[in-house]
């Protein structure tokens, strides 16, 4: 699909528990589609990963150079076979200490990866979210993209409201799920050759750094 679905833009309801997979949702999103949808940090865009036209549309809505990496949210650690090359020792320690939850580990990517997606880096960002909702969605469409449901540079979506006002009918369809709990973004952390903290969010530097000094990686 290379453009937008042609459908005026919908929003569903799935409670702030979460308790139902929005089935309009699932067929959105396969089908091509662009969905906004609540995670344990902001809103976010999500489209199929290996869609290349739904990622270029999601660069697209943000306005996002696409020399910039996109991160991907996936349900559970199974679902890291078919978007990482391997996974460096840290990576398998900071999983362990700090998943399902706000931390985006940088990986060495599958060759099968849309390049728009590596930004051409060979590298990806995944991230494990603990909200219930998200990750049976996630079971339903596979690997989705996760960055922030806002144009780069502005603040993030703490509602749905704010995707609607904001993005417009860009999107095809908005997930609400209430206000999400997110103060901080996720903290991000490279793992690909020397392992660094590129961004520090909701888990601190200082709790990354002592995980990784337990396990005897400086």
């Amino acid at each position: 699909m290379t453009a937008r679905m042609d459908m005026a833009l919908v929003r569903v309801f799935c409670g702030n528990a979460g308790e139902s997979v929005p089935d309009d949702a699932v067929n959105v999103v396969r089908h091509g589609g662009v969905i906004a949808m609540p995670t344990d940090s902001f809103y976010a865009l999500g489209a199929c990963v290996f869609d290349e036209a739904a990622v270029r549309r999601v660069c697209a809505i943000k306005g996002q150079r696409e020399r910039k990496p996109i991160l991907v949210l996936i349900a559970d650690r199974t679902q890291l076979a078919e978007l990482v090359a391997r996974i460096p020792p840290a990576a398998e320690v900071l999983m362990d200490r700090f998943w399902p939850g706000p931390l985006t580990i940088v990986f060495p990517a599958a060759s099968r990866l849309p390049t728009v997606l590596t930004a051409g880096t060979g590298t990806i960002g995944v991230r494990w979210p603990a909200q219930s909702m998200l990750q049976r969605l996630l079971r339903e469409t596979g690997p989705l993209t996760g960055t922030s449901a806002n144009r780069s540079g502005a603040e993030p979506a703490r509602t749905a409201q704010d995707v609607e006002d904001r993005l417009g009918s860009e999107v095809d369809l908005v997930v609400d799920g209430g206000p999400s709990p997110g103060l901080l973004p996720s903290t991000v952390v490279e793992t690909v050759g020397a392992v660094r903290v590129l961004r520090e969010g909701s888990i601190r530097r200082a709790a990354i750094e002592a995980a990784l000094a337990e396990a005897g990686i400086a």
